[in-house]
Parts: structure tokens; C-alpha cells; sequence
């Protein structure tokens, strides 16, 4: 018999049954996750406020092209419920000669004072390509006239007379609403643009304020389907592009019609005084078309990247489409307008100071003081 001691047997691998003794036991989550903050007021979760219900308290339209500051025709677009609560304009000469741009502010400026709508401010013409003013007009030398003369402009492509041009306004103290007309489809059209604004906002000596149009949102084919949009490249350089711009400390956005080769989609106003507020949402939403929904949808895809750049506060809501108006351009209603950008908005889940901010209070901070 072998004095070596007997090793003890290998035990067995356990089995798939062996190894699984019944269920797996899953993580318990503490009661605290299922309880609702304690407010001091409330026991339920505080729910968003109805789309329907979120409506601005007042309303400054920031972007209204009337080239001989004839009013009538946008008046009649915003209707009366939506005119109730205009506390002033944004008056653009967009298309106006240049010969009659300086009649037009003087006639502007002496009927402010009567005037039912009141004008924060006058955009003027403005050219860069042609550089920086030698003789600027008298209307661009009073700087104390009421209302404010603001600069309007477009931009196409980086040059040295448009930095030039862009230079002498900011550093004149002017504000500057810039319709980007650039190629936004390609990154060059981008590039060029952050280049003029670096260079023109160089100079410690440039405070005047940029308003930028035609970007938000910007131009898009409606052919292209929303879940092809997200993933698209043309998606992701605006997601980028526009949190470029934002650092830009002066720069603020014009939320307006979009250049998308169709009108704006009529959207139902609220219901407020036919029945109760279920049938109200009930009506309306019958009323509102697959298009409109379509557009809302769409909408809010680009509002999510300006706001996460910019915020609430340096976003102005404008009534009138950027893209020059021509024999092909769609025509939109600025009363429709209104109701698919706020509706837009208010779906996102905002608050009720969002809301005014963007309708109102924004333009009175930028046109205010300019």
C-alpha cells in the first residue's frame, strides 16, 4: 500500500440547473424613487403646461418688412386677437429704393408719437459689399432719433469689403440684422460666415449687437423625411455651426417663416370661448393639418440646438420670412406664423418666462437699447 497521501476526488462541474437556482434576484430600488418631491405645496408631480394654454402675455414682433413702412397689410394678417397684444414692432425698408429710404424714416419718425402700433426700431438698408460708408446718410447720423435706426443687410460670402462694412457699423455702435444668405447646405457657406463675424468683432471698439436671420430655422427641403433629418450630415454641421455662433457674446437669432419652398401651414388659434377646454384642444386639433404637424415637428428639431446654444434670452421672434420676397418666394401669414412658432415652442415643455422672452421681452432688450 502506497504511503502517499490519497488526493480527494475533482468535484464535478456544476450544471446549467446546478449553476441556476431559481430566479435571479433583481436590484430593489428605494420607495424614494417612486415618490414625488416634497414642495411644501404639493403631493403630485407638477405637470408641464398645456401647449394650448402657454400663450406670450405680450408680443414684439422683431422682423416686419413693410419697404414704405406701411403697416396695413401685416395688421390685417395678425388679426385682432393676435394684435391685442402687440406692444411694438420691428419696422424692416427691406426693398425699398434707395432714394426713398430717407423719406420713409422721416415719415416713420414724425407719426411715432400717433402711431396705434409702436416701432421699437427702423431697419434701414445696408450693403457690405460696398464697405464702409465715406458720407453715411443724415438718417444714420442721429443717433438720439426716435424710433432706433438699426442696420439691415445680406450676407453671401466672406470679403474684405464686407468685413470692412460690418467693422465701421458694430464699431459705430450699430445693431446689424444680418440675413444669411450663404450657402448654409454646404460648410463652406458656414465657414464663411464665422470668419466675417470674427474678423468684424475683433476690434474692442465693436459694440454694436448682431441679429442673424434665415438660420433659425434654416433653409431645408421638405422632401427629406424627419428621421432621415437626424442622422443627416446637413443636421449635424447646424448642431454644430450654431453652437459656433453662439460664443459670439453680441449675436442673438430671429426665429422666422423658414425658406422651405412652401407658405406657412394655417395653424387653428386656441378656442378660448367656444365650450370647454377639452373641446377646445378637441376642435382644434381636428382642425390642425398633417402639414402643420409635419412643420411643427420639424420646427422644433432646430429650436432644440438654438436654444441649447443660445438660450431663451437671445432668441426674437419675427413674423416676416428673411429670404428676400421675389415672384417665387411662398408668401406667409403672420398670423399662422405666430401660432406654429408658438405652438412649437410651448410643445417643447418651456415655462411661461421662456415664452416671453422670446415673443416679446428679447426685442425690447436688444431694439431698447440700441
Amino acid at each position: 500500500m502506497s504511503t502517499a497521501a490519497t488526493l480527494p476526488p475533482t468535484p464535478k462541474s456544476p450544471g446549467v440547473g446546478a449553476r441556476r437556482k431559481g430566479p435571479k434576484q433583481l436590484p430593489k430600488l428605494p420607495l424614494s424613487a417612486f415618490t414625488p418631491p416634497n414642495t411644501g405645496t404639493s403631493e403630485q408631480f407638477p405637470l408641464a403646461p398645456s401647449p394650448s394654454s402657454l400663450q406670450p402675455e405680450e408680443i414684439v414682433d422683431a422682423h416686419v418688412i413693410a419697404p414704405k413702412g406701411d403697416l396695413s397689410s401685416w395688421k390685417s394678417q395678425v388679426g385682432q386677437n393676435l394684435g391685442g397684444r402687440i406692444r411694438g414692432v420691428v419696422l424692416s425698408l427691406h426693398g425699398a429704393e434707395p432714394a426713398d429710404v430717407e423719406k420713409v424714416v422721416q415719415e416713420i419718425q414724425s407719426s411715432s408719437s400717433t402711431s396705434s402700433t409702436p416701432v421699437l426700431a427702423v431697419a434701414v438698408p445696408f450693403v457690405l459689399e460696398d464697405g464702409a460708408p465715406s458720407s453715411p446718410p443724415s438718417y444714420l447720423s442721429a443717433s438720439s432719433s426716435k424710433p432706433t435706426i438699426v442696420l439691415s443687410t445680406t450676407f453671401k460670402e466672406s470679403s474684405p469689403a464686407a468685413i470692412e462694412a460690418l467693422t465701421w457699423a458694430l464699431t459705430q455702435g450699430f445693431t446689424v440684422n444680418i440675413d444669411v444668405q450663404s450657402d448654409l447646405q454646404q460648410d463652406k457657406g458656414w465657414d464663411s460666415l464665422e470668419e466675417v463675424l470674427t474678423k468684424a468683432t475683433a476690434s474692442p471698439e465693436a459694440k454694436g449687437k448682431i441679429i442673424l436671420s434665415n438660420i433659425l430655422p434654416p433653409p431645408d427641403s421638405l422632401a427629406l423625411p424627419i428621421v432621415k433629418l437626424l442622422t443627416h450630415p446637413l443636421y449635424r454641421s447646424y448642431q454644430a455651426h450654431t453652437a459656433s455662433l453662439s460664443l459670439f457674446a453680441n449675436l442673438f437669432v430671429n426665429f422666422l417663416p423658414p425658406a422651405w419652398g412652401a407658405p406657412t401651414p394655417p395653424t387653428p388659434p386656441p378656442f378660448a370661448n367656444e365650450g370647454s377646454s377639452e373641446e377646445a384642444k378637441e376642435k382644434a386639433a381636428r382642425l390642425e393639418s398633417k402639414e402643420a404637424r409635419e412643420w411643427k415637428r420639424r420646427i422644433k428639431m432646430y429650436i432644440g440646438p438654438a436654444v441649447e446654444a443660445f438660450g431663451f434670452q437671445r432668441i426674437l421672434f419675427g413674423s416676416s420670412p428673411a429670404a428676400p420676397v421675389t415672384a417665387s418666394t411662398p408668401a406667409s401669414n403672420a398670423g399662422d406664423w405666430f401660432e406654429l412658432a408658438r405652438e412649437s415652442f410651448a410643445e417643447l415643455g418651456v415655462e411661461q418666462d421662456a415664452i416671453d422672452a422670446v415673443f416679446a421681452d428679447n426685442a425690447r432688450q436688444v431694439y431698447g437699447s440700441s
